[in-house]
């Protein structure tokens, strides 16, 4: 799956996204609304981690959605 995709039906990758990482708040998904740099920016606050590792996992989640 491609970044595009996700960023289109994001609503319905939320859940996934929050199984995923479950220290973000449904107001930190809603404010990602599909953005992939939103995102990397938000798990890096959130958990604490260098921006690599955040895109290594930003981008882990972006091969293994199933939607």
């Amino acid at each position: 799956m491609n970044w595009d995709q996700i960023q289109g039906k994001w609503k319905q990758f939320k859940g996934q996204a929050q199984q995923r990482w479950g220290d973000l708040t449904d107001d930190d998904l809603d404010k990602v609304d599909g953005k992939r740099e939103e995102l990397v920016g938000r798990v890096q606050e959130r958990y604490g981690i260098a921006k690599d590792e955040a895109e290594k996992q930003v981008k882990e989640f972006e091969t293994s959605c199933n939607c």
